[in-house]
């Protein structure tokens, strides 16, 4: 008889072990080890699923000439989803969407499903987490309980795909969530590293073969990554991630990979009592309620895939009485703070080392492209010297460890957007691009032309307490 062998794999990273250890050395995960049962006697993984054959079959090879045409796509009735998608649900494509619970993505996939059913396609709702009773309560509130959804709550892929493949084939399949999904031709428990992978592969193979577009609903880890094998992420077409902060009404859809459309593309939505609603103009309602006249406030001109957008970036500097001052960053790269503080310490001639530096992106925002070091440079000094910046000027560029400010991509789009929306000067690293017909540009070369244009309008007699502090500061600092 054949020894079942024990297989022990890591919940996190789908890395395969001989036995239990308490850390994955793939990954660096502490107690993410299970042991998972083989399907087979002598098998373990994922080729104990499938069966074994003595020889493959011969298929043609092609060149690369021939005719290319674009792939179909169904439009989801919502303009920011079909943004993120690159203009919609591509036939026989499976996309994955994590966010952190509570977020709003079942709400978005209601959305989505009942405009598409309105449409005339066929929609199926598979929810593994909730029974029907309460997903068309939540159809009743957001008002789409009239529309042609069809619902089923079932965690057997077996038995979703047979019953996905009565009739005509549905347009579009939302499995909620990918984790609670189970197959019989792995012995696992579900949402085991196993289970979710082979769960997804059946689902991919059944979008593939009847054409129906597959979104994968996916928890989310406490770092914000989806959780679950890596691997899910390199089969699927397209990877979606719904961020936004339980205290704001913001909501982002961000394509994080997409085979059929462009990457980082985003699309903005605001929570409200009928569900989530588009937002046509993300600028203005992120700079709304903006305070122009506080010190250490900068206007970033930023792009997010294709779209221009403008955000506010705030900054507090204050003294610190501890050995080691803090450093606090919402939206940011907290390493990227390091090093423009480093950089205005070492080229800017701005002592920061005995301050605690605060940094935060308004609205929940959460910014990646370097180009958001020149505003926040600007906002760090501001608050320092207690200059307050003009409210009319944007900023925009990436500052490098000599202290060179170096042009970034798509200034012209940039300079656009703020002209749109009324903002009058912007500074920008040298050799990008001419300003917009009444948009002033002015160019940097050096973080120490920044620092001295901040600084000589920085307070040095206020008529207040407050003003005479913050000049004090300014000049046994700077």
């Amino acid at each position: 008889m054949a020894k079942i062998h024990q297989t022990f794999v890591c919940q996190s990273c789908g890395a395969v072990y001989n036995r239990w250890r308490g850390r994955c050395e793939a990954c660096n995960g502490w107690n993410t080890i299970v042991e998972e049962a083989p399907s087979a006697p002598g098998q373990s993984g994922p080729a104990a699923t499938r069966p074994s054959r003595n020889r493959g079959r011969v298929f043609p090879l092609e060149g690369l000439t021939g005719e290319a045409k674009e792939a179909p796509r169904i439009p989801s009735g919502i303009g920011e989803l079909d943004r993120v998608t690159g203009g919609g649900f591509v036939r026989g494509s499976v996309i994955l969407l994590g966010g952190d619970p509570g977020i709003g993505k079942s709400t978005l996939l209601m959305q989505a499903s009942a405009a598409m059913a309105g449409t005339g396609e066929r929609v199926a709702y598979i929810s593994g987490e909730e029974a029907v009773g309460q997903v068309r309560l939540r159809a009743e509130r957001l008002g789409l309980s009239a529309l042609p959804v069809q619902l089923a709550a079932e965690t057997n892929v077996e038995d979703i795909v047979e019953t996905l493949s009565q009739g005509r084939p549905p347009a579009l399949a939302i499995i909620d969530s990918i984790q609670t999904m189970w197959t019989e031709t792995v012995e696992s428990a579900p949402g085991t590293v196993t289970q979710v992978r082979s769960s997804a592969q059946a689902l991919i193979r059944f979008a593939k073969t009847t054409g129906t577009a597959v979104i994968l609903v996916g928890h989310v880890t406490k770092d914000g990554q989806i959780a679950g094998p890596r691997v899910v992420e390199h089969m699927v077409d397209a990877v979606a991630s719904f961020e936004g902060d339980q205290g704001h009404h913001f909501r982002i859809l961000r394509a994080v990979k997409n085979r059929f459309g462009p990457t980082d593309e985003i699309g903005v939505f605001e929570m409200t009592d009928a569900g989530l609603s588009e937002v046509p103009n993300p600028s203005a309602l992120f700079l709304a309620g903006r305070d122009h006249q506080a010190a250490g406030t900068a206007v970033f001109a930023g792009m997010e895939g294709t779209r221009p957008l403008l955000v506010e970036i705030q900054a507090l500097v204050a003294p610190s009485s501890l050995g080691m001052p803090r450093r606090a960053v919402v939206g940011w790269d907290p390493n990227r703070l390091s090093m423009v503080l480093a950089v205005l310490e070492a080229h800017g001639g701005i002592r920061l080392g005995s301050h605690d530096v605060y940094l935060n992106v308004a609205g929940g925002l959460r910014i990646t492209e370097p180009a958001a070091d020149l505003a926040v440079a600007a906002a760090l000094v501001s608050s320092l010297s207690g200059a307050v910046l003009p409210p009319e000027t944007v900023y925009f560029g990436e500052i490098g460890l000599s202290g060179a400010i170096r042009p970034v991509a798509q200034a012209g789009s940039r300079l656009k957007e703020a002209q749109k929306l009324g903002f009058a000067k912007a500074l920008i690293p040298q050799g990008r691009g001419e300003g917009e017909k009444a948009l002033s540009v002015e160019t940097l070369r050096h973080i120490a032309d920044l620092v001295a244009g901040i600084s000589a309008g920085a307070p040095r007699k206020g008529s207040g307490q407050r003003a005479r502090q913050q000049a004090r500061y300014a000049d046994e600092e700077m």
